[in-house]
């Protein structure tokens, strides 16, 4: 069994709210964490034909079999059932009653919002994280980190990757994007997935992404958007200020799996990745969803930017906090080098208060050290550092 971060959260919300609602991307463990928390509750999957037309022909005769709840996997099938759970846990205020889980963000949070506000409490479990890998005590160089992943069964199950991501990619083409959309290409959308996974931690061009899938921009933006829901990706905003520099407007494009990102590259080895021209990519798409995780593990939500002005000068990630922020460069490099410091020097001479100091995280064997009063660390560290970050 492996132990998440987010368990003793998710325990906790249950004394304090109705109905408690896990969203995440397929596979996360979702479904694994609820059942071991809450092992006497009654199960149900919304993805059974037969429980799901239960649910949508006859709520109320649905719920009224769980008059002390349950847990009710994939509520995104059924959205409409959130308006009776609403009725239900007004009448019945007990606190910890339903625990529903979700695999499309958007539909889910638009019928929660209308119906099940203040009523729930919402929790993101994504793939695990370094800390929750570290504590499997499994030993691994970088380049398997990013070929295998983060996905629970790859670990969990001694899962081979490249064949879990290619039933992972068919089933949730299949299914998930079937439900989702029109898409009447399944095969033209997987094309404009890999396309994707070659542009991550650059600044999206829809433009040249769709001339390259030969589609519309506007089709681009619509599949970009269905992969969004159903957390295969994200974007990663830029930062906006007024500081008399022109800044970039468009966001970075990051997955929320590496293992997913090199499966899509054609990778199919730990030292494939290691040599893999995106290997920087790869490595900074890693340590941001690591801090992404990092924050929704401990239930608060990253407002993550990044810095780009128009002469080119860039920091990969600002933290926010109160009025300021933490500037974070990553770099994939064994060995400190004096152009690492480039972006956050520039940075400085922009916005020189800096409360919480600058931080690079590399990849590189030194645990951390400061160098021109930046710290530097090996991203094993970065749990620590971050938790230590929040906790300030």
């Amino acid at each position: 069994m492996i132990n998440r971060t987010l368990a003793p959260i998710i325990q906790n919300l249950m004394r304090s709210y109705p109905i408690v609602t896990v969203v995440g991307p397929r596979q996360s463990g979702k479904t694994t964490i609820v059942r071991q928390l809450f092992p006497d509750k009654p199960y149900v999957n919304l993805e059974k034909p037969d429980e799901r037309r239960f649910a949508k022909e006859d709520p109320n005769g649905f719920l009224s079999r769980y008059t002390n709840g349950a847990v009710i996997d994939e509520i995104q099938r059924v959205p409409e059932l959130s308006s009776y759970l609403q009725v239900a846990v007004d009448e019945d205020q007990r606190k910890g009653r339903f625990i529903l889980t979700g695999s499309q963000n958007f539909s889910i949070r638009e019928a929660l919002s209308q119906s099940l506000a203040g009523r729930t409490a919402i929790v993101t479990l994504l793939p695990l994280s370094l800390q929750e890998i570290a504590n499997l005590e499994i030993s691994m160089d970088l380049g398997s980190i990013l070929y295998r992943g983060f996905y629970p069964r790859i670990f969990q199950d001694n899962l081979e990757p490249t064949t879990m991501y290619a039933d992972y990619i068919a089933t949730y083409v299949e299914r998930d994007i079937r439900q989702l959309s029109m898409v009447k290409d399944l095969s033209l959308f997987q094309t404009f997935l890999s396309l994707c996974a070659t542009r991550v931690g650059q600044i999206l061009n829809l433009q040249s992404i769709a001339n390259d899938c030969g589609i519309a921009q506007v089709t681009a933006r619509e599949w970009l958007s269905l992969l969004e829901a159903s957390y295969i990706l994200y974007r990663l905003p830029p930062f906006h200020s007024n500081l008399g520099k022109r800044l970039i407007k468009r966001p970075k494009l990051y997955f929320y799996d590496t293992g997913l990102v090199a499966y899509l590259l054609g990778i199919e080895s730990p030292t494939q990745a290691d040599r893999h021209p995106m290997r920087g990519s790869l490595f900074e798409n890693m340590v941001i969803t690591d801090i992404i995780k990092t924050y929704y593990n401990s239930n608060r939500h990253p407002h993550l930017t990044f810095y780009r002005d128009s002469d080119g000068n860039e920091v990969d990630l600002l933290i926010p906090k109160l009025s300021s922020f933490l500037p974070i460069e990553i770099k994939s490099g064994q060995t400190i080098n004096e152009d690492y410091f480039i972006g956050l020097k520039r940075l400085h001479k922009v916005m020189p208060e800096r409360p919480y100091g600058s931080l690079i995280v590399y990849a590189g064997i030194s645990q951390q050290r400061r160098t021109d009063g930046v710290e530097v660390i090996n991203f094993n560290y970065l749990p620590e550092k971050l938790q230590s970050f929040m906790q300030s």
